[in-house]
Parts: C-alpha cells; structure tokens; sequence
C-alpha cells in the first residue's frame, strides 16, 4: 500500500493488485474523510475510474481545494467510521 495523497481534509491510500487474491486483484483505494472520520475503500470498476480521474488531476497539476473537491463527491459513500488509522 501506498498513500498516493495527504491534506488536511483527505487521505488516500492506493493498494496495489496482487496476485493469488481475489478481492484484490485489480487493487484499491482508501479515501478518508479527515474531518468527518470516515472512509471508504473501492476497488473493481470505481476504482478503475477513480485512477482515471486522479492521472487527469496529476496532469493538469490541481491545487490541494481542488483534489479536495474532486475527493468530496466520496463523502456521501463513506460510511465506515475511522477507529485507527
């Protein structure tokens, strides 16, 4: 694992596939929300498109609001609350 992103208000965490395990055969993603104390972990087909997204913001050299905006479209999906991290 691999944290690919740090700010104030986000943290992202990249697994790497591996082969032999199903579940993570295609890798991962962590989002967590800083301020609100939760995550969320992706894989499959949302993170497919989560990478996309993230080498087009790495391309165009975002700002950290904007990198947080982008990850803000996760909030709602995070349901896991944060106990250790």
């Amino acid at each position: 694992m691999q944290m690919i992103y740090n700010s104030p208000n986000y943290c992202v965490v990249e697994f790497p596939p591996q082969d032999g395990h199903n579940a993570m055969r295609a890798g991962g993603y962590e989002i967590v929300d800083k301020n609100a104390r939760r995550e969320i972990f992706i894989d499959g087909m949302m993170a497919a498109s989560f990478r996309e997204h993230v080498q087009k913001l790495m391309e165009e050299e975002q700002s950290l609001d904007e990198v947080d905006e982008f990850l803000g479209r996760f909030d709602s999906l995070m349901q896991q609350p944060v106990v250790l991290h």
